[in-house]
């Protein structure tokens, strides 16, 4: 198993947030991650991004503890869109790619031969200020699996799409599930976490 989060509990003040929950994917599977508003997925993904520490469980990644260096084999798509308005789309995603570790040229040329699979060919010196929501969505899961990671952690990645966005995002997901990452993808829908996914976790 790539990623296995066993018995994980966190709480925020009084409030229980996630109680003893379990999530595992392997490389190749995509797994669903179901609940309502408030039923403590966004909290799960930053768990196991080591954005939030849990009040008890463990995160394995390999068999081994997830450790800071591990962070750069995973790809997060966070629900809250987190760009820089004043930032050109190529400087943007460049900046974004070597926090992930990855040299200037590494990076521009990972990124440049993902442009054009999401569409975003002639997008590379435009203001992000202008880019629709939709466009917004594009971008950041560009910058989320352009470094070939062995996990991809999707929180709602179809929101802002038109239903063209959707269908391209979808056939990038099946992709990358056939050539073998580890997929996590929470969405309220179902319709397409039952295309997608082989198993969910319901919370």
């Amino acid at each position: 198993m790539l990623l296995q989060a066993e018995h994980i509990s966190k709480s925020f003040g009084a409030k229980r947030v996630l109680d003893d929950v379990n999530l595992g994917a392997d490389s190749g599977q995509c797994v669903a991650l179901l609940g309502g508003n408030g039923a403590g997925k966004t909290t799960l993904l930053r768990i196991v991004t080591r954005l939030v520490e849990p009040d008890s469980g463990s995160i394995l990644f390999d068999g081994h503890p997830l450790g800071q260096a591990d962070l750069r084999q995973v790809g997060y798509l966070p629900e809250e869109r987190g760009l820089y308005r004043n930032m050109r789309v190529g400087e943007q995603a460049l900046y974004l790619m070597r926090l992930k570790g990855l040299g200037r040229r590494e990076a521009e040329a990972a990124l440049r031969s993902w442009m054009p699979r999401l569409g975003m060919d002639g997008w590379w010196q435009q203001p992000t200020r202008k880019l629709s929501k939709g466009m917004q969505q594009r971008l950041q899961f560009l910058v989320s699996v352009a470094h070939n990671p062995r996990l991809l952690i999707l929180d709602e990645p179809f929101s802002g799409l038109d239903a063209d966005g959707a269908a391209m995002l979808t056939a990038q997901i099946q992709s990358l599930r056939a050539s073998g990452t580890a997929i996590i993808l929470s969405t309220h829908n179902l319709q397409a976490a039952s295309a997608l996914c082989d198993k969910t976790v319901q919370l």
